[in-house]
């Protein structure tokens, strides 16, 4: 018999869960606040609870409590680069970056990746699987307790396209906003995506207040295609009116997410480009210099190229920032800390 995944269980399936189970129905919001509030890694821990449905709970639910593996602190910003075990022996990665309005985890969504975006460390390896949304969660968890400090931002946009683990991610949104848990504004969360245009629109009928953030990197089909392998599936002119369609239905602004390469993507026609496609949108631009990987050739411009195309993005009107740089002493782009661990433990079991 599978056991049940109680952390994945909103507070209305738990309640029912213990009933069957002959139990109470006041239990449920107690465990839920042990497993939500307190984050328990186990329910030994759970104190005000019968050693009988104790034992009854330990039977039959699993409850995730991820491991962590290794630390990484960056000495420039105080960011710090989690790598988490998980209970099947794979690893993930998590950021923590602190800000003036608060700290913000950055989450993984799956294990590794299937999109084979070009620049990406993450999708080297392919796609092993999704994450549960515990699994999920309890990366914003183990933070929070490691730091002893409240998470106040959550962005899924480690490694993994949150929209290819769908349903879990809608179930992980849910737990993360819920007032009887760490109660976290969907206004404060953000979920990126490739552009899995079908998806968009789904999440959209949601109507939920979280905010989209579209992985764009090029303005014109024919560079899209070249960076991105989700563009030969889904073309640029349906991307671009599914994120107009997210507005009409939540009205949320689209974040867009564009990367800068050197020689790529950075020259004054991609601004030109670039300005033109989202004219007219209430949206916002994010440029962020391109994290190089060993494995790729792409570099980044240099700092006066990021500026000047910023420049011409702002002389047309348009909403944009350049990311700050957090963590680029400590494997900054996502999956390069995975990777590393993953290719140490095959070099020492091939030793």
């Amino acid at each position: 018999m599978d056991k049940t995944d109680i952390k994945a269980l909103n507070l209305q399936e738990l309640t029912s869960f213990l009933t069957e189970l002959g139990e109470k129905g006041f239990r449920a919001k107690q465990i839920y606040q042990w497993l939500h509030v307190r984050q328990v890694q186990s329910f030994c821990e759970m104190t005000n609870i019968p050693k009988a449905l104790i034992q009854k709970l330990e039977e039959q639910c699993v409850l995730t409590a991820l491991k962590i593996e290794a630390v990484q602190v960056s000495k420039q910003d105080g960011t710090r680069k989690y790598l988490f075990a998980l209970a099947d022996g794979n690893v993930i990665e998590s950021v923590l970056m602190r800000y003036k309005h608060g700290n913000s985890v950055c989450i993984s969504s799956q294990v590794g990746c299937r999109m084979g975006c070009r620049f990406c460390a993450s999708t080297l390896d392919g796609l092993v699987r999704g994450l549960t949304p515990s699994e999920m969660l309890d990366q914003i968890y183990r933070i929070g307790c490691d730091i002893g400090e409240r998470i106040s931002n959550v962005v899924v946009m480690g490694t993994g396209e949150p929209l290819d683990n769908f349903d879990n991610l809608l179930r992980f949104i849910e737990l993360l906003c819920d007032e009887n848990g760490l109660h976290i504004s969907q206004r404060n969360v953000t979920v990126s995506t490739c552009g899995i245009v079908p998806r968009m629109r789904e999440l959209a009928d949601r109507k939920l207040q979280i905010t989209l953030a579209l992985s764009l990197h090029a303005a014109s089909q024919e560079k899209r295609q070249g960076l991105m392998p989700v563009a030969n599936r889904y073309a640029l002119p349906e991307v671009m009116e599914a994120c107009r369609y997210y507005f009409a239905q939540t009205g949320r602004r689209v974040t867009f997410e564009y990367s800068l390469v050197a020689g790529v993507n950075d020259t004054a026609e991609d601004a030109e480009g670039l300005s033109a496609l989202v004219a007219g949108m209430n949206c916002h631009i994010n440029l962020i210099p391109v994290n190089p990987i060993s494995e790729r050739k792409y570099r980044q411009p240099d700092g006066r190229a990021v500026v000047e195309f910023k420049n011409k993005l702002e002389k047309n009107g348009r909403n944009v920032t350049i990311r700050r740089e957090m963590g680029r002493d400590i494997d900054g782009a996502c999956g390069q800390l995975r990777k590393r661990y993953v290719r140490n433990l095959q070099e020492r079991e091939e030793g």
